[in-house]
């Protein structure tokens, strides 16, 4: 373990074994550091092929075995068959428009009328109301799903069933063990839920009903009588990688071959929405979970963030070239929007702490704050200081509206829906990493010792030391095309299957630029003369920044990650820095630099 690093983290190696090394460099012909990434990452045996070429037909499971399933796919089935028009209320966020998404355009290819509903962030907040489901019925609605919410939505539910209308939740957000009074609720965290699926994200969930419903329709022999071609239902995995990437699921098991084959949908550019918002953001190289998670969700949120919450969902379905365009070309100029109102949040925030937070969980409060951008921060926040973070915006009438963003070891969601038990909140829920509430202003010390309890009584004491783990020292000649695929075989890359990250030894800056004010560019120099290209993100804000930019020229050792940059037909290979140290040898810590 490595201490000594500029931004205060444990470089720690992450540990193989040399038996299962030998194992897969012997019977599956890899190499040595592919064979000790896979052993790094706990791969069985028995799953290495599997896990080296995820196909779905090796991963999917039968649908029915999350609870309701089979249930939901035949009252749908009623509903197609009486022409009932559907109702779709979805969230404001990339999962959410990527699960109403799925369900619009699965509806429209076998002719069956639907309406969508994406609540306004703002005026409306998460989920749906009593309001929102008033509208959905007026509107001739016959059968109502929610998708990536309503697992916890009593009062709009009850108010669906008093009205006589059935309401499908297909959800993945952390439940109680009361449930509304849906027709059925389809939710992977339901507590009674046996399917071991809870790592799906709403997308993931609603694909899987699409599968037994379109299971359903072709055993009842419906898509032959009515004279309609059966859906291809592997088109729309470029939806279903979307919503998994951006709701940051753990890309294991299904997930991972999910989009794996996404990817390669993606490329096809079979959505018009995602290909206009490709080439807005002239992303001219294969699609990959960098480009969904940093270029195209961010703009899909910006929608519900500080433009039209319906936006997101509205581009994925549309097929009007002139519609679809307008809305991209909105979403882009949402998302510079959200850019400078996030980082105006963020700097009026960190000169208020003083640049220092004591408590164990920040929660951090204000007036009249912007909604759309407080989970964002909140997610800077907690990436600069190691710890949970809630951020709250009260507004006029002492209502106070949250975003929380947790560490690893720290269930934020199951604490929310606990204060929400203990009348402390006046609504709330999410899920493990990631969640959201609404409170009283008189409320909010009163929650914050509660929030500051659960924390502490953690039995792991070492929950704020920041971990930077990584996989192996390599030699700055590595970084080259032919090293990046070799590492890239092990894509896609995520939660759950975390991108691997490397040391280069003994370098020394001899170049720097500063791109956009936040970012450095550097040319490396490493001991045997060989260059590297690097950037640091974000780095003007920290002091991996002011390192870089000093003119000391002592040699340094540098951790991260390598990317891939392909422009008119020329690809290099880049070091991205997460991490610089000084003053230390690091030929010990692991058997070998490789490259």
């Amino acid at each position: 373990m490595i201490s000594n690093s500029v931004s205060n983290k444990s470089w720690i190696f992450r540990k193989y074994n040399e038996q299962d090394v030998s194992f897969y460099k012997e019977n599956y012909l890899l190499d040595e550091l592919t064979s000790r990434l896979l052993s790094i990452r706990n791969i069985k045996k028995e799953d290495v092929q599997a896990f080296l070429n995820p196909s779905i037909k090796n991963f999917l499971p039968n649908p029915e075995i999350i609870n309701d399933m089979q249930k939901s796919a035949k009252r749908t089935i009623h509903a197609i068959s009486q022409n009932h028009k559907i109702g779709i209320f979805g969230d404001y966020d990339v999962d959410g428009a990527s699960a109403t998404a799925l369900l619009a355009n699965f509806f429209r290819s076998i002719n069956v009328s639907y309406e969508i509903y994406i609540p306004d962030r703002k005026k409306e907040g998460y989920g749906p109301s009593t309001e929102s489901f008033k509208k959905l019925i007026d509107s001739g609605t016959k059968l109502i799903f929610t998708v990536d919410c309503g697992t916890l939505s009593f009062d709009a539910i009850d108010y669906a069933f008093n009205n006589d209308i059935d309401v499908i939740v297909l959800d993945h957000h952390q439940s109680e063990i009361n449930l509304p009074k849906a027709y059925s609720i389809v939710n992977p965290n339901r507590l009674d839920d046996k399917s071991d699926l809870k790592y799906l994200c709403a997308a993931g969930v609603t694909f899987m009903f699409l599968i037994s419903l379109n299971k359903e329709l072709r055993s009842s022999n419906w898509f032959t009588k009515s004279k309609i071609t059966e859906p291809n239902l592997l088109e729309y995995l470029d939806l279903v990688a979307l919503g998994t990437v951006c709701d940051v699921v753990p890309l294991v098991g299904l997930n991972r071959a999910i989009v794996s084959q996404g990817l390669k949908i993606l490329k096809s550019k079979k959505n018009l929405g995602l290909k206009t918002l490709f080439d807005i953001c002239n992303i001219q190289s294969k699609p990959s979970v960098y480009h969904i998670g940093y270029q195209l969700g961010p703009r899909i949120n910006a929608g519900g963030r500080v433009g039209k919450s319906s936006h997101g969902a509205n581009l994925l379905i549309s097929n009007n070239p002139k519609d679809v365009f307008k809305i991209a070309s909105e979403l882009d100029h949402f998302n510079k929007e959200r850019k400078i109102l996030e980082t105006d949040l963020m700097d009026k925030i960190l000169k208020s702490l003083g640049n220092k937070i004591h408590e164990s969980v920040a929660v951090i409060f204000g007036k009249n704050w912007h909604e759309g951008v407080i989970g964002i921060v909140a997610s800077r926040i907690k990436d600069k200081f190691n710890k949970p973070v809630i951020i709250i915006s009260i507004d006029e009438n002492g209502i106070g509206k949250a975003s929380a963003r947790s560490i690893v070891g720290f269930d934020i969601g199951s604490a929310i829906i606990s204060a929400v038990q203990e009348n402390i909140l006046i609504r709330g829920g999410g899920h493990k990493m990631a969640g959201g509430f609404t409170i009283k202003v008189e409320n909010i010390e009163k929650f914050k010792e509660f929030i500051l309890k659960k924390f502490e009584r953690l039995s792991n004491s070492n929950i704020n030391i920041k971990p930077l783990y990584l996989d192996s020292v390599i030699a700055p000649t590595a970084l080259n095309v032919e090293f990046y695929n070799k590492i890239n075989t092990l894509a896609p890359f995520g939660s759950g299957n975390p991108e691997p990250k490397f040391v280069l030894e003994n370098m020394r800056s001899i170049n720097n630029k500063i791109i956009n004010e936040r970012h450095i560019k550097s040319v490396l120099l490493g001991l045997d003369g060989s260059t590297v290209k690097s950037i640091a993100f974000n780095s003007m804000e920290n002091l991996i920044g002011s390192y870089l930019l000093k003119k000391d020229k002592k040699l340094f050792n540098i951790a991260g990650k390598l990317s891939l940059n392909e422009w008119q037909g020329e690809s290099n290979v880049e070091f991205i820095i997460d991490d610089i140290s000084v003053n230390t040898t690091l030929k010990n810590t692991v058997p070998s630099s490789i490259g």
